[in-house]
């Protein structure tokens, strides 16, 4: 799959096209269904499939300061874009500049004389340009005038995550913040993601028997709530059942909220300096402070068997 940053990276001899655009934040089970609808429309018509997104998110260039914790980077995006067949996706710098572009001028320097739109594919509540003033049907409009479709999915999955509310970013990421990583799972299609770096932290994890990679989370990152989790620590390739833990660390008065995982039965990881992810499957507890270090040893211990034991059975076929 091609990435392009900006349309300056646009192939100068690139062809008609399947396009679709969103800021796509998690590609959820909703974003799926309009991703899917514009690949296979794509291949009926024998041309590629482009996803058009921005960065940073429009509304940290709007208001500023009101960037939404994000679901999933940008390259975690196009992993998941390329696994649902897209051919390209191109990230569009949003800038203050770019925020004035009118709805009409919009689709001529993007969709048209960059992308040489075939088919537009959106949900039904699509919305850009200046002032989010361009609508679907000016959009069909505009087509009309420079030779392109305009398909209209509906995206609106509805299931038990967030007592039935039709799934969106705006529900995963509130469902992430309350600690319902399963919810936000439902609505994801995959459990939800946190990655970055893993950086040394106090290591009194190694002095408890219990060593953690504490990963140094990507700004704007949907961290879930304090707590204890079950899930996965992905490192050099591999997924390793992990028992999780967000938080301060109130057992040593720490202040610095972190996210630390323990790669369960595993000994000798070396993980310093190295990308990892980690994938939230269950809540298990919340933070707590225990009244001696035995206390808390027991309790980790507890919690190490409630982990292994909830990923052994997620990973059943």
């Amino acid at each position: 799959m091609q990435r392009w940053r900006g349309l300056e990276d646009i192939p100068q001899d690139w062809g008609r096209s399947v396009v679709t655009i969103g800021s796509y934040d998690g590609v959820h089970r909703g974003h799926q269904l309009i991703i899917r609808h514009a690949v296979d429309r794509a291949r009926e018509l024998g041309v590629p499939a482009v996803v058009v997104t921005f960065d940073p998110h429009p509304s940290e260039v709007v208001r500023p300061g009101s960037h939404p914790p994000l679901l999933a980077p940008h390259h975690r995006r196009a992993e998941l874009m390329a696994g649902l067949g897209v051919d390209a996706v191109l990230i569009l710098p949003f800038t203050t500049e770019f925020s004035k572009l009118s709805a009409a001028d919009f689709v001529v320097k993007v969709l048209v004389d960059k992308l040489h739109a075939k088919a537009v594919v959106e949900g039904p509540n699509f919305r850009f340009g200046h002032k989010a003033a361009g609508t679907v049907a000016f959009l069909a409009e505009q087509g009309e005038v420079y030779d392109f479709d305009v398909e209209v999915v509906d995206l609106y999955v509805t299931g038990e995550a967030g007592g039935g509310e039709p799934f969106s970013s705006t529900l995963t990421r509130r469902l992430v913040a309350e600690g319902e990583v399963e919810g936000a799972a439902e609505i994801l299609g995959r459990p939800h993601r946190v990655e970055g770096v893993v950086v040394r932290g106090a290591q009194r994890g190694r002095d408890l028997g219990f060593p953690t990679a504490n990963v140094e989370t990507l700004p704007h990152t949907a961290i879930p709530a304090d707590g204890v989790y079950a899930g996965w620590l992905h490192a050099q390739g591999e997924a390793m059942p992990a028992a999780i833990s967000v938080g301060t660390n109130p057992q040593f008065d720490g202040t610095e909220r972190t996210v630390e995982a323990y790669a369960i039965d595993r000994v000798g990881l070396d993980l310093y300096g190295l990308h990892v992810a980690v994938d939230f499957l269950a809540f298990v507890r919340g933070q707590a402070r225990f009244d001696t270090i035995e206390a808390l040893l027991e309790q980790m211990a507890e919690d190490v068997k409630r982990c292994k034991e909830l990923v052994a059975a997620a990973e059943k076929p």
